[in-house]
């Protein structure tokens, strides 16, 4: 009966051959998967013995994976945030960058919520019913994820809000894809991370149909250009091409989202967009040209890499449509 030490090595070994850039941390993910324990218990225990059935699936394993299968697909599940999604063919497997995006996300729902709270104590008599309109009239905090594929960034917003003692009835978090198999999923994952009651699940194009204001926008469209799709590691084979291919430029889809924000943002609102490390120029001059006098700031990941675009309404912008909305 072969050790964990022998099979590491040996996977090590097939995978490197096969390529891989990762077969160390590959191998003992796998190792660890195909015994039903975790990576650290195998590493901890390198002269355990390993039986003959998790010894097979674990070479079972291994060839899917040299074939190019994510190993997040071959476990079923994916680290995000601090929490574990299922994972399979059905979406995207989540990016760490994509963490991000959630992080700002916490940030702008909460300034929001202070926002209502202040508005709320006011007692300025017409001033104060102008800010109350400008920031959604006391409601929930309106967010919507865009292409949520497999619901981890509408999840981990709504479990990061939760460890805030923040009420469900506070925030109104939508989720929408165009895929229903990805909803599928992330239904699925918001019922395992305990927050399907502040969660909604919309099919759909792009944004909801409907009247709200959103509030927040958060969206990790696909940004790749469609003639570099062939160029990306064989990974990225087995998940959706429609969750990655951004059509020529790579921002065809975000340039059709920016077209709507213009009737779709709440005044105060925001949107945050995943971009591509090569598009931090470009969505500031897409932003110009689709939604003129409307700022737009580019956040650097921790590689110091552009990778999300706060996208909101000028000042003048703003000041234009509160003083609309209050006189109507």
């Amino acid at each position: 009966m072969a050790t964990t030490r022998e099979l590491l090595k040996a996977g090590i070994a097939t995978l490197r051959e096969g390529g891989s850039e990762s077969a160390h941390l590959d191998a003992g993910l796998l190792l660890a998967h195909a015994n039903g324990v975790d990576r650290t218990t195998i590493l901890a225990h390198p002269d355990a013995p390993v039986g003959t059935g998790p010894a097979a699936a674990y070479e079972a394993l291994l060839a899917r994976r040299v074939s190019g299968e994510p190993v997040a697909y071959l476990r079923g599940i994916k680290e995000f945030h601090g929490l574990a999604f299922s994972v399979d063919r059905r979406a995207l497997v989540p990016r760490p960058e994509t963490e991000q995006l959630v992080d700002l996300a916490v940030v702008e729902v909460m300034r929001a919520l202070v926002a209502r709270s202040s508005a709320a104590r006011s007692s300025a008599g017409a001033a104060a019913a102008v800010a109350a309109a400008a920031t959604g009239g006391g409601g929930p905090v309106q967010v919507v994820d865009v292409g949520t594929g497999s619901g981890a960034i509408a999840i981990a917003l709504a479990v990061a809000l939760r460890a805030r003692r923040v009420p469900a009835e506070d925030v109104a978090i939508v989720a929408i894809d165009i895929s229903p198999e990805a909803l599928d999923l992330a239904r699925e994952n918001a019922v395992g991370h305990a927050v399907g009651d502040r969660l909604r699940f919309v099919g759909g194009d792009l944004l909801p149909p409907g009247t709200i204001a959103w509030d927040l926008v958060l969206a990790n469209l696909p940004y790749v250009r469609s003639d570099a799709m062939a160029s990306l590691p064989i990974a990225t084979t087995f998940e959706p091409a429609l969750a990655l291919d951004g059509g020529r430029d790579g921002l065809t889809v975000i340039d059709r989202l920016l077209d709507r924000l213009a009737r779709s943002l709440a005044v105060d609102g925001v949107a945050l967009l995943e971009i591509g490390a090569d598009q931090g120029e470009r969505i500031v001059a897409l932003v110009a040209d689709r939604l003129p006098g409307w700022s737009c700031v580019v956040e650097r990941d921790l590689a110091g890499l552009p990778r999300i675009a706060r996208v909101a309404r000028g000042a003048r912008v703003a000041r234009v449509a509160r003083m609309a909305q209050g006189s109507a």
